[in-house]
């Protein structure tokens, strides 16, 4: 099937001359009367714009930070490089900025020792914790370092037989020597982490959100989660991050996060990311305690965390080959090494990965009657250095000390992990009403965001029952998008019934299947684009979840073949000089899409993909710099794409 697209350049109006005149009248009215209607909220709507951002950044702050390198740059460093301004590299010491600032940055510091390490480094020299902290110093400019970080600060790790044990952990070191003093170094950290963010923020203009990380670790499983709040620095200096040390199980996080809101008046989300390393235990069949999912309980997660972080740099968690065999587009910046000092064997789990937990959640909902992977996707770094840094070409590495080509290979030693298995990336973009932390964070909870890999690609995506290829001839999309259907996010309501009211005036039928709307324009300093597909899950009749990509709008003059795949659109890039043109492609690429398998009676839900053409990844650049040959962790090129939040379907 020959899915019918257009581009803006070919866009056209069309007119009938066969509706009698004074019906015409007639229906030009009601539609004026319609318009009228919903006038506010539409154009409410319309005016939202897209807003670039990261919501997952370290500074000094956090003690994996400063062990790896990072010793000075701070939320006011993080700050000043997302906001455009030149900074200081915390480990080369070269003057580094960003190409197109970001429009909001969240300083996710770990809540589990905030600020603790840096303090003794620098500032603990007599007292109760001095011992420790000339231990600390010792350790580190001894390049010993790493095993402080091992023996001595596990993060979320608990003792055998220990209730909060979740997933039979292999044991604690001994105790930490700093409990004694460490809770007021937390707290003068935090202090000093919400006042920068108060002192940065511009409504309008730049938007400092506050926020912490999570960080639970149980045997090597990756179940950390970013908090953000829109409250302003004095409502946060009243509440203490809670950290994976108080409690490793999630459920105890959202019980945290419940009380604090009634108490303070303080909203949060929680933001899962790096599910790929999660061993399977982020979107589980059952709770982390083996609990199966209740009604209530699929609707507290789905409350607590309506986003989760889909590409980062350790990896991308949208899906993997082995769960999605069928997709030539799967196996996309993988990620195969646990955080454990005993590295294991690397196996994909459903519970692991964006699309497979989309498909669970629909399963759960066909059992429970509600939906606890219900989430939006966005993209964020999670880099360490302070910096925000997602460009293939302007990438600083994740850690201070594997930001020059010459350092990647000392990152992550004894693990299997150099600095070229990082990806630079991702981003979140975030359809919002104003620059504000208030409006920022109302997106994220109606879940109008949407990840890409790094390139600041705009996508919109709607869904409802009656668009058609006359909506791409509107000069602003939204106008359709929002007044027929609903957005990324969103649920689509029920099929209308037929016919009745305009409709059956005018003599439609009511449709079939939905319909959806989608534009991809290219990023204005990025690649041409050479796909949009949708992915789309459902329940069937046995009850299980299936999955289908649909290729609904392509580049150049392709057509497909015999078995309805879409040849690749060709790569331009000279594995000489990481240099590529943009003379394939399509600079912007919109469509009407109708579900040709849609049936009423199942579960389903849609998201976008938009891929871009091959571009040089960061280590091919590192390669040719070096003059060698490019590194073999990953392809010297790659797609960078987009991933929207869905659209779910009840019946």
């Amino acid at each position: 099937m020959l899915t019918r697209f257009i581009t803006r350049s070919e866009r056209a109006c069309e007119f009938s001359s066969k509706v009698p005149s004074a019906l015409f009248v007639l229906l030009v009215g009601i539609s004026m009367t319609l318009t009228v209607v919903s006038s506010d909220r539409v154009s409410a709507e319309t005016f939202r714009e897209l807003l670039w951002g990261d919501t997952h950044l370290h500074t000094a702050y956090s003690f994996d930070a400063f062990l790896n390198g990072n010793r000075s740059a701070d939320p006011d460093t993080a700050y000043r490089w997302a906001k455009g301004l030149p900074v200081i590299h915390p480990y080369h010491r070269a003057r580094v900025r960003v190409k197109d600032p970001l429009d909001f940055l969240v300083v996710a510091d770990h809540a589990e020792f905030l600020g603790v390490i840096r303090t003794l480094y620098y500032n603990v020299h007599d007292g109760p914790g001095a011992a420790f902290a000339e231990q600390v110093r010792n350790a580190f400019d001894n390049g010993q370092g790493g095993a402080m970080f091992r023996d001595v600060l596990p993060m979320g790790v608990v003792a055998p037989g220990d209730t909060k044990d979740p997933i039979s952990d292999e044991g604690a070191p001994n105790a930490l020597p700093i409990a004694a003093f460490g809770e007021q170094i937390r707290r003068d950290t935090w202090a000093e982490t919400t006042a920068a963010a108060d002192r940065h923020n511009e409504p309008g203009k730049f938007t400092a959100m506050i926020g912490w990380e999570w960080s639970s670790l149980p045997s090597g499983a990756n179940l950390h989660r970013v908090v953000m709040t829109p409250a302003d620095g004095e409502t946060a200096r009243t509440f203490m991050p809670f950290g994976s040390d108080e409690s490793s199980y999630p459920d105890d996080l959202w019980a945290w996060l419940d009380k604090t809101t009634q108490e303070t008046g303080a909203e949060f989300v929680a933001i899962p990311h790096n599910s790929n390393i999660s061993k399977g235990y982020m979107f589980g069949e059952t709770s982390l305690n083996e609990a199966p999912y209740t009604t209530e309980s699929a609707r507290t997660r789905a409350r607590w965390e309506p986003v989760i972080e889909a590409t980062q740099y350790k990896g991308d968690s949208e899906t993997h080959p082995e769960l999605s065999p069928e997709d030539p587009f799967a196996d996309f910046e993988a990620y195969t090494s646990y955080i454990q000092q005993n590295r294991q064997t690397y196996v994909a789990n459903k519970g692991d990965y964006a699309r497979s937990a989309l498909r669970r959640g629909l399963e759960i909902e066909e059992r429970v009657g509600a939906n606890p992977f219900k989430f939006g996707m966005i993209g964020a770094t999670d880099s360490h250095s302070g910096l925000s840094a997602y460009e293939e070409d302007n990438f600083w590495g994740k850690m201070a000390l594997d930001s020059t080509p010459e350092t990647k290979l000392k990152y992550g030693v004894g693990r299997g992990v150099t600095g070229w298995n990082i990806g630079a990336g991702g981003i979140a973009g975030v359809w919002a009403d104003e620059n504000t932390r208030e409006s920022i964070f109302a997106a994220f909870r109606r879940r109008e965001v949407y990840a890409t890999t790094g390139p600041r690609m705009k996508v919109r995506f709607f869904g409802g029952w009656d668009f058609d290829k006359k909506d791409l001839g509107a000069s602003d999309l939204a106008k359709p998008g929002y007044s027929k259907g609903v957005p990324m996010g969103g649920d689509l309501a029920g099929r209308p019934e037929a016919p009745g009211g305009l409709r059956g005036l005018l003599g439609r039928a009511a449709p079939e299947a939905p319909s959806f709307l989608v534009q991809a324009v290219k990023a204005p300093r990025g690649a041409n684009l050479d796909r949009v597909q949708i992915i789309k899950g459902w329940i069937a009749s046995d009850g299980l979840s299936r999955e289908r990509v649909f290729d609904i709008a392509w580049s150049d003059d392709r057509m497909p073949g015999a078995s309805g795949s879409l040849p690749p659109v060709g790569n331009t890039v000279d594995l000489e000089t990481g240099r590529y043109t943009n003379d394939i492609g399509e600079s912007e690429l919109v469509v009407v899409w109708t579900d040709p398998d849609f049936d009423a009676s199942q579960r389903a839900f849609y998201y976008v993909r938009v891929l871009e053409i091959p571009t040089p990844r960061h280590s091919l650049l590192d390669g040719i710099a070096l003059g060698t040959e490019p590194p073999k962790e990953h392809p010297p090129t790659l797609q960078e794409r987009a991933y929207t939040s869905p659209i779910w379907y009840t019946p």
